[in-house]
């Protein structure tokens, strides 16, 4: 006999809204929900599957038994099957056993569960993400941190192996909290992005062969102890980016893949619908269905999680048929071009339908590594409506001229400028990620050339440079204090380091330059606007050196940098505006950061036309440094030297 009584959440309109890929909270419809029935406690379930030919909810409940409580196919054709049983609970165990056209029996976890088991055949769970939030202040004036004119660093972690117990085991969410929000406040970040927080099954995938689209991963508590971390980030002034990864999924038995014995969520053309590098499977983006599972799965962590921003994996590969595909392995657009011109238009309604939800309030981010054209310009001017883009150009160039040996420097000398070049095509956020310390791509301070002073003054200027650059920030976990080692997922970051002034140096510079970053208006504000820049010295090859200004909406909110890329102390003429005097601010080769404690004077001021400008100035550089200057136009300016501090 079944047990299972007929009931739905669903309306007309959803079904339709569904069937047209517009149906944004699919999370409000289908998965398990604890409900009532005629005074009846019980849980409601709904599932997609259209090719199927019976689909039943199997559980510790009924001893995984397929034939006692057999779902509902709707009247409509939408292929969604449901029904209602009595007595169950949260924390319910269960799947679906979904019987195909072939014949076959599939245990699928739900696509929409909250919470899932952690292990590799992984059973959903009956659960709430209800919680009751503390961080209405933040959320009622997100939109001014979020804003592509405020300040925006970001500490980017991995939750399993930022810090572990004394056993190396992992800490709760809630236990993250007490030792994280006091780090990355007093560092001066003003967001942490996460790695994948939902489902996964396989530990060295880092979270981005996903299971559990809607469920926070198990492995550091339940979804309200996530909850409880973001909250009290938000109470103290800390936003938070999940990463998010529609680009494709596991073939887990139990998961997405050939769903109800079709392919369903993937598609079924392996030239569109199978990752050769991942061996994972790629969303079919011209199903509507599909579309209105993935947007509704980025609503949900916006809406529920208060998440304040998505950076989404993989776009590259999302967007381009030919990705890591040889000659004959795949198929033009119907233009005859590599565009997967599907990937395109769900990105478009992916970022219409976020930012026509949560306006400013949120931000989207592509990590896209080639040249694809606006990528953060709107929607209804032909863009693909990101917020922002990772800068992957500005990131290789960068750590390619700092491996340089110093007499080759100057053969080299224009990667640094090169991104000045297209630095106003998108709106940037510069990423120095994870994906550039794994892999035998060594630690960041062992990229760097010369000995260990030579390793640390390098990395210092390279921060410099980065914090002084027109873009949003991204730094990963470990690289402000110089982890020697490469990420390991599996153990702690080398906390120990610390002892050592040379690390404990470096990270009190990123530290003085997040609050410089933050404090300044010159340095954010016109952080995509083209008069937020202007180069000084961009071709002196000889002597390795770079000066630009940054400038702020204020006529006279000015600071020069100057780099000097060679590890030797020289006195450099730069040409300034008449009628301004400059005040060193700054210098990356402070005794405070382990630097030589070489101190730069502006000692000699000059009228006489000079690098395009009528004044000069004489400044000691020191060696492979960074020097921060700000403009004053006090005419009782005297020669001085003055630290940031915070």
């Amino acid at each position: 006999m079944n047990s299972v009584k007929t009931y739905t959440l669903f309306t007309d309109h959803d079904i339709y809204l569904f069937k047209e890929g517009k149906h944004y909270r699919l999370y409000e419809k289908f998965g398990s929900h604890s409900v009532e029935k005629e005074g009846i406690s019980g849980v409601y379930f709904s599932v997609w599957a259209p090719h199927a030919t019976k689909v039943s909810v199997i559980g510790d409940f009924n001893k995984w038994n397929s034939t006692d409580h057999i779902l509902y196919p709707r009247w409509d054709e939408s292929g969604i099957w449901e029904g209602f049983i009595e007595g169950l609970e949260w924390g319910t165990l269960y799947k679906y056993a979904i019987e195909t056209a072939h014949g076959e029996m599939l245990e699928k976890s739900d696509p929409y569960a909250l919470s899932w088991e952690q292990n590799i055949q992984a059973a959903s769970l009956v659960s709430t993400n209800w919680y009751e939030w503390n961080d209405k202040e933040w959320m009622n004036s997100r939109w001014k941190k979020n804003s592509i004119e405020a300040p925006i660093s970001v500490y980017e972690l991995h939750l399993g192996s930022w810090r572990k117990s004394e056993f190396n085991t992992f800490l709760n969410y809630r236990d993250i909290a007490g030792e994280l929000i006091p780090y990355v406040k007093d560092m001066g970040f003003t967001h942490v992005e996460f790695m994948p927080v939902m489902e996964y099954p396989y530990d060295p995938s880092w979270g981005y062969q996903i299971t559990g689209f809607y469920a926070a991963t198990s492995r550091f508590g339940s979804p309200q102890d996530l909850m409880f971390l973001i909250d009290e980030l938000h109470k103290h002034n800390i936003g938070v980016i999940l990463d998010w990864v529609p680009s494709h999924f596991p073939g887990d038995t139990n998961g997405l893949h050939r769903f109800d014995g079709s392919y369903l969520y993937e598609h079924e053309d392996p030239r569109k619908g199978f990752h050769p590098d991942w061996k994972s499977y790629i969303f079919n983006y011209g199903r509507n269905e599909v579309k209105s599972f993935l947007i509704s799965n980025a609503m949900f962590w916006l809406d529920r999680y208060h998440v304040d921003g998505l950076r989404v994996d993989a776009v590259t590969s999302m967007l381009h048929l030919d990705y890591s595909r040889n000659e004959g392995e795949w198929e033009p657009n119907i233009f005859g071009g590599n565009v997967n011109l599907e990937a395109k238009t769900f990105l478009q309604e992916f970022n219409t339908a976020v930012y026509k939800e949560f306006g400013n309030a949120i931000i989207t981010i592509a990590e896209e590594s080639s040249d694809f054209p606006m990528l953060t310009k709107p929607v209804h001017d032909g863009g693909v409506g990101f917020g922002m883009k990772w800068m992957m150009g500005w990131m290789h160039d960068t750590l390619d001229y700092f491996e340089e040996e110093f007499t080759n420097r100057k053969y080299h000398h224009h990667k640094l400028t090169f991104a000045s070049m297209y630095m106003y095509n998108e709106n940037y956020m510069m990423p120095l990620s994870h994906d550039e310390v794994v892999h035998g791509k060594s630690s960041l301070i062992y990229k760097m050339v010369g000995d260990e002073w030579q390793k640390f003054a390098n990395l210092r200027t390279l921060y410099v440079y980065m914090y002084t650059h027109p873009g949003a920030k991204l730094l990963f976990m470990g690289d402000e204090f110089g982890q020697t080692s490469e990420w390991n997922f599996t153990k702690s970051l080398d906390w120990d380091l610390l002892q050592y002034p040379v690390h404990k140096g470096l990270q009190t510079l990123v530290k003085d330059l997040n609050f410089i970053y933050r404090d300044i208006p010159a340095f954010y504000e016109n952080q995509f606007q083209k008069d937020g820049f202007e180069w000084i010295e961009a071709d002196d090859l000889e002597n390795s050196v770079y000066v630009y200004l940054r400038k702020g909406k204020r006529r006279d909110d000015v600071f020069m940098i100057v780099l000097n890329l060679l590890p030797k102390v020289i006195d450099y003429k730069i040409g300034v505006k008449a009628g301004t005097h400059w005040e060193v601010i700054f210098n990356s080769d402070d005794e405070r950061y382990s630097g030589s404690g070489v101190e730069p004077e502006v000692w000699s001021e000059q009228y006489e036309d000079y690098m395009r400008h009528p004044k000069s100035i004489t400044l000691k550089l020191p060696p492979l440094a960074g020097v921060i200057l700000r403009q004053t136009k006090d005419k009782k300016y005297k020669h001085h030297r003055s630290k940031f501090r915070k």
